[in-house]
């Protein structure tokens, strides 16, 4: 399985990969975690990220899609993995078919979850993350047992600066305008499925497992 999976910040991304990867056997791939973990061996292209990382400036296109295509190739990716936070436009949309191309292999799917903005906003405003092990919870809907402590690990939970009402909505506005080009592009090709997000969280999963057995047939 070679899944994209798209949606807008806080429409339930992490969760349904959390799934995917136990039910799959298959590796979660983020940009972040490919450019930490880039920087970290110390191959050439980490340290060019490092570069402009340091700067607080972008990773220009280039150095990012050969980081995406030195992770893709590595050993625990070649059964499939869930690929998520590239592509973000449609010429690295292009440059992934080409690095595909050349892995002989081609996408299974492109899961778009979409949600409502009002509910986006509630769900992410709430959203606690843990210091230790990065664990998400939710103030409303998935409350730690105790208030503020980490039910895996035992941290400390906290909220994101960037996680209040004002400043998620003005992501979710630079979510849909940038990657609407990016929505279009895949539609094209006939491998794009819209996932009602609003659901609860398993009848999402349900949705997205129906797709993926229609799709592996």
């Amino acid at each position: 399985m070679f899944i994209l999976l798209m949606g807008p910040p806080g429409a339930g991304k992490g969760t349904q990969a959390e799934k995917l990867i136990r039910d799959y056997g298959i590796p979660q791939i983020s940009t972040g975690d490919m450019f930490r973990a880039a920087v970290k061996s110390g191959t050439e292209l980490g340290k060019e990220a490092k570069s402009y990382m340091d700067k607080g400036a972008l990773v220009p296109d280039s150095v990012t899609i050969g980081i995406v295509g030195e992770r893709l190739a590595q050993k625990d990716c070649q059964k499939g993995w869930i690929l998520d936070g590239f592509p973000r436009t449609e010429a690295q949309a292009k440059a992934l078919d080409d690095i595909l191309k050349e892995m002989n292999i081609s996408l299974t799917a492109v899961l778009e979850i979409k949600a409502d903005a009002k509910g986006l906003i509630k769900r992410i405003s709430g959203r606690l993350v843990c210091k230790g092990c990065g664990a998400s919870f939710h103030k409303d809907f998935r409350p730690p047992a105790k208030e503020g402590i980490c039910d895996n690990c035992g941290g400390e939970l906290y909220q994101r600066a960037d996680d209040n009402e004002a400043t998620v909505g003005e992501r979710l506005e630079v979510y849909e305008k940038s990657t609407r080009p990016l929505i279009d592009y895949y539609k094209k090709t006939g491998k794009l499925y819209e996932i009602d997000g609003d659901q609860e969280m398993d009848k999402v999963y349900d949705d997205i497992c129906g797709v993926l057995k229609k799709v592996s047939r």
